[in-house]
């Protein structure tokens, strides 16, 4: 009997679950569901559409013209609106009307911009940086000297910068109470680093005072100063996309729990990819990953589970790797250290150099790098290889720069 997939969501997660289920069932029926226009692209290529690196085009995840009907997959460009699930399957309601059944439901519908509990966030001029829509509305704004406001300093905000920078423009962020530009990825240490070099570069960074409303203009006010502007940028995190799930009984924490077969609490509905709380590489914790290789992998394992060939998912290593206007950092792992154990940092604040590496015993579980890409393979490697570091820990104590050449010694002895 010819089985029905459904794989909602159109991003890194959904595109390789497709080409995964059709390589491992050539017979089934498969859909892809997107909630957006057009062909499945890559989030992550909207800030070099913003320079100028890129085009539209050049943001598709396939460029292969025809690449989804060439593998038999049913492409819609639709809403799903609720799903329903029973012992074997069940059916998808679209913002059509039309419903879609299936017998393995993958959902891989990402996240979607948080945005701040303030007033005005719908006045125009007021957008997030999260869509190819988006990117058009920004793009149209960005001539320099145009004054573009950013509330939010995280991750989101952090790979916007770097294209807004190149046009010209007069940025300002707005890190809020927090005080620290990349908190979720940076220490105190590594984040004032970035900091200063983007005030170096022109981009004002606030970081006191409270955002309490954006007015027609726009203009942003807080409780110390307002700010006019061209254009406000929110970006101030995302959430997971899961409300049409609502009465399946799939679990929701941080977002839809799955276990090591990337499978729900309800055993015909799998999830993958940034809405996905998989397991954590290093804790064994289950915890949402936003990361691109992880949502591939998480496609590719989903779906050989879907179609009944059984794979556990070993675990995602923490990784977030940012180019703050040309400033490259890396964290990986546990780079805040476990608790009774031990952490080496070395700064150059003239250089903009920082290597922070953290171990438990005779393991490295966690690291961070600025302006030092040369260790970064081995950072990695060592991390997630779990070798036992002997004689090189009291060395990488000493020194956390011969990190490459205790990865090169540790590897050749094996």
């Amino acid at each position: 009997m010819t089985k029905k997939y459904v794989v909602i969501g159109a991003g890194p997660a959904g595109v390789r679950a497709v080409e995964a289920l059709r390589e491992n069932d050539p017979a089934g029926s498969i859909t892809l569901v997107s909630g957006e226009p057009g062909e499945p692209y890559a989030r992550m290529a909207i800030p070099y559409i913003l320079n100028g690196s890129i085009d539209e085009a050049g943001a598709l995840q396939r460029k292969t013209p025809g690449h989804y009907e060439t593998l038999g997959v049913n492409y819609l460009n639709r809403r799903a609106e609720r799903v329903h699930a029973g012992a074997e399957g069940g059916r998808v309601e679209l913002d059509d009307g039309s419903t879609l059944d299936y017998d393995r439901l993958l959902v891989a519908t990402g996240s979607s911009p948080s945005l701040p509990p303030i007033p005005g966030t719908d006045l125009p001029g007021v957008v997030t940086c999260w869509t190819l829509d988006d990117a058009r509305a920004i793009a149209d704004k960005l001539k320099p000297g145009a004054r573009v406001v950013m509330i939010g300093a995280g991750f989101v905000a952090g790979v916007c910068m770097k294209a807004l920078v190149g046009t010209g423009v007069k940025l300002s962020v707005i890190a809020g109470r927090a005080g620290q530009i990349l908190r979720t990825m940076m220490t105190p240490t590594g984040s004032g680093m970035l900091q200063r070099w983007l005030e170096a570069r022109g981009v004002e960074v606030i970081t006191s005072g409270r955002t309490e409303r954006i007015e027609a203009g726009p203009r942003l006010v807080m409780d110390t100063r307002t700010i006019e502007a061209d254009l406000i940028i929110l970006a101030t995190g995302v959430h997971p996309n899961v409300s049409f799930l609502e009465g399946t009984g799939a679990r929701i924490e941080q977002g839809i729990v799955v276990d090591e077969y990337m499978r729900t609490t309800v055993p015909c509905i799998y999830a993958a990819g940034d809405v996905a709380q998989g397991r954590d590489f290093s804790t064994g914790e289950w915890v949402v990953h936003a990361l691109q290789p992880t949502a591939t992998e998480h496609g590719r394992v989903a779906a050989l589970n879907m179609v009944g060939k059984p794979m556990p998912y070993r675990g995602s290593l923490s990784m977030n790797v940012l180019d703050t206007v040309g400033l490259i950092s890396h964290t990986f792992g546990e780079w805040k250290g476990r608790e009774g154990g031990e952490v080496v940092e070395l700064a150059d604040e003239e250089r903009f150099l920082y290597t922070r590496l953290c171990f438990d015993g005779e393991r490295m579980v966690g690291a961070i790098t600025i302006g030092e890409p040369r260790h970064v393979g081995a950072m990695r490697g060592l991390i997630h290889s779990r070798r036992r570091l002997g004689r090189w820990k009291a060395e990488l104590m000493r020194n956390p720069h011969k990190v490459m050449d205790a990865f090169v010694d540790l590897t050749h002895a094996r």
